[in-house]
């Protein structure tokens, strides 16, 4: 056996749920694989705290093993890990007994990762209003035709059906009741200010502006589609909670 094939063969015996005949007479392959497999667990703990407190920490284990036996780290560093394991939860509920009572928690789990994309994002300036208003700032038909650019660190989501952020922030501000008052949809803003991640609630005409000037529409067009969508939504007033919230980094021609 060559240093490859070693390599190969002991990388799929340590995510295998069971050691084949020649692996299995090696005591410490075991220790190892538990060790690494721990390991993975404890960072889909950290990663995910809101659905831990949410689902609990013994349905949260059992996920993230087999989450960690079908998707490996691809390296070392697993501050990164778990990308897709929104994804996975979302089929475990589908193929468990847990589907109608936390038919929101891939929606929870989805704040949780993109909580954890802000913190890591580049640093970069935020977007203010001055930039906006004064002499130096364009006027209303000149800002139409300009594009705002999303800040590295600005992060968003809207849930059609779930009270995804009031649950999210119930969980990880670890409140006595995580129920919220209302069960509507809610959409959600991540931006960080000063290394602090920071989340609110979004208007769902924000949550449209934001989208369309995120897809690089100028900003005409982006109020456009957002009052297509939501024809209650203030464009100026939209537009000035966005900046406030750090949601912008640049605007350009």
């Amino acid at each position: 056996m060559t240093l490859a094939e070693f390599q190969q063969s002991f990388w799929r015996e340590l995510w295998a749920e069971h050691a084949s005949s020649v692996w299995a007479a090696q005591p410490g392959l075991a220790v190892y694989r538990n060790t690494v497999l721990q390991g993975c667990i404890d960072a889909l703990r950290s990663l995910y705290p809101a659905v831990r407190r949410l689902a609990g920490d013994d349905w949260l284990a059992a996920t993230a093993l087999a989450y960690a036996r079908e998707q490996p780290p691809s390296d070392g560093g697993l501050h990164g890990y778990g990308a897709r394991f929104p994804d996975f939860i979302a089929h475990a509920l589908a193929q468990g007994e847990h589907a109608d009572d936390w038919p929101w928690l891939s929606e929870v789990a989805r704040l949780d990762r993109l909580w954890s994309e802000s913190h890591v994002a580049a640093d970069a300036p935020v977007l203010s209003l001055a930039a906006l208003a004064g002499p130096a700032g364009p006027d209303g038909e000149g800002l139409a035709r300009l594009r705002l650019w999303p800040h590295p660190a600005a992060r968003w989501h809207r849930s059609e059906d779930w009270p995804v952020f009031s649950l999210w922030e119930a969980a990880r501000s670890a409140k006595d009741d995580p129920n919220p008052p209302h069960w509507h949809g809610q959409a959600v803003l991540m931006t960080r200010s000063e290394g602090a991640v920071e989340a609110v609630e979004l208007d769902a005409g924000d949550h449209a502006l934001l989208v369309g000037c995120a897809r690089g529409l100028v900003l005409g067009e982006a109020l456009d589609a957002a009052l297509r969508h939501h024809p209650m939504t203030d464009p100026g007033a939209a537009l000035a909670r966005l900046i406030t919230r750090g949601a912008f980094t640049a605007i350009t021609a």
